[in-house]
């Protein structure tokens, strides 16, 4: 709870600051078409990279497999797209890292690690309709 509470307070308070900076330093309209580029490249992005990931969880599917790791690309692409569409530098690169298959591959393990350990600790309900 901690760690949250700092994040909703040190993450914009850097956000802010690093725009300020943008600001003053390459000036306002080239900082406002910086966060309205990286949305746009992001959407355009999240939209290729979720589709390409849904098929291959439906490939994965038809053969009888269960799409664990297209679930987790899946969940990391909806993360990356939603902090793209969040104006910021800070979170556009964190967007992108998401999006994009290699640095996500050294995400997702830290991702489903926290995901277990949440589980394990009853944090989490898994209910299954059979």
């Amino acid at each position: 709870m901690r760690v949250l509470l700092a994040l909703i307070i040190i993450v914009p308070a850097l956000e802010i600051s690093v725009l300020i900076f943008s600001g003053k330093t390459l000036g306002i309209p080239i900082t406002l078409l910086l966060i309205i580029l990286t949305g746009v490249i992001g959407a355009w992005l999240a939209k290729k990279q979720g589709l390409e990931t849904l098929r291959r969880a439906q490939q994965q599917m038809n053969y009888g497999q269960v799409p664990s790791e297209a679930i987790m690309d899946g969940i990391c692409i909806l993360i990356g797209a939603i902090l793209l569409l969040t104006p910021g530098y800070l979170s556009d690169l964190t967007g992108f890292l998401l999006l994009f298959p290699k640095p996500r591959n050294y995400i997702k393990p830290i991702l489903v690690n926290w995901i277990r350990r949440r589980m394990d600790r009853g944090n989490f309900t898994v209910i299954r309709r059979w």
